[in-house]
């Protein structure tokens, strides 16, 4: 079973990524910015691959239902080490 989120809860952590972010989650991952940006509610399937979200409607934008949860792991950790204010430029040095 997967790891479920609220969308809204989804969409308010991508807010709170620092600029450049969706680039460094990619590049420490191994895929496209775009296949990121569709984990946080992106459409971009030309460029971009599904995440493996499953949506169903509800309240607070809904539930979105998680089969991989690394990209959500490496953008909270990005979020922390801003709030510590160990991030670089974007906020992601180190990471």
């Amino acid at each position: 079973m997967g790891t479920p989120i609220t969308f809204n809860e989804l969409r308010r952590i991508k807010d709170q990524l620092p600029e450049g972010s969706m680039g460094v989650i990619a590049a420490r991952l191994g895929v496209d910015p775009e296949t990121v940006r569709n984990f946080f509610g992106g459409t971009d399937f030309d460029k971009g691959k599904p995440t493996g979200m499953h949506m169903e409607q509800g309240p607070d934008g809904g539930v979105v239902v998680l089969d991989d949860t690394t990209i959500l792991d490496v953008a909270r950790e990005i979020i922390a080490k801003e709030a510590k204010g160990k991030g670089g430029s974007c906020g992601c040095a180190g990471v």
